[in-house]
């Protein structure tokens, strides 16, 4: 249980670093969380501050969802890995430190499925990078990726793991949860597109 703990509160605060908030910081002199979308994550970071710092934000934010699996993996095995993916994520969307105002996760939950199945990865990057292209919104391109992590899961991953399924299906319902506003500003026409300002 000290052991559980400990991963949890490691992964959590761990995710609580936001990039896009402290490079915006520093670099900018901006605080993100009132500009443009007013969210702390990569495509806010690219409607306000362009491509350079977006792509440190997402980076950085993948990075620590990979930290978090291998922490995880040290402390506890294969289900530390979930759990500490899980957290990182956690952390990231409603961290303690920025009043839980955080980012929506796309980007950490990159990076663990990356770490714990690159396939899996691989797969609903280029899905929701096919839907982006397309459509020319980033927000859409989540919200189906990470919809369907889930079934992909049940694809791609063998022989049938029941753990990794619930992991991804808590994955997917944060991340679209997340998205609830851009939801309806798609619904509404609202959206802002990739490659608009703030």
């Amino acid at each position: 249980m000290g052991k559980l703990i400990i991963l949890i509160l490691v992964s959590y605060f761990l995710g609580n670093i936001s990039t896009s908030y402290i490079l915006g910081r520093i670099i900018e002199k901006k605080d993100i969380r009132n500009h443009g979308s007013k969210n702390a994550g990569a495509t806010n970071a690219l409607r306000v501050f362009g491509v350079k710092l977006a792509a440190s934000t997402f980076l950085g934010d993948a990075l620590k969802g990979v930290v978090a699996v291998i922490i995880g993996n040290y402390i506890l095995g294969y289900s530390g890995m979930l759990i500490g993916a899980i957290f990182a994520v956690i952390g990231h969307n409603w961290p303690v430190f920025l009043k839980f105002k955080g980012g929506k996760g796309i980007a950490t939950t990159i990076g663990v499925v990356l770490a714990i199945n690159p396939l899996l990865a691989i797969i609903s990057i280029v899905i929701g990078l096919i839907i982006i292209i397309k459509t020319k919104y980033v927000s859409l391109g989540s919200i189906i990726a990470m919809s369907i992590l889930p079934l992909i899961s049940l694809i791609v991953v063998r022989p049938f793991d029941e753990k990794f399924l619930i992991f991804t299906l808590i994955l997917s319902i944060m991340a679209v949860y997340r998205h609830k506003t851009n939801i309806e500003r798609l619904v509404k026409g609202l959206e802002s597109k990739i490659g608009e300002k703030a």
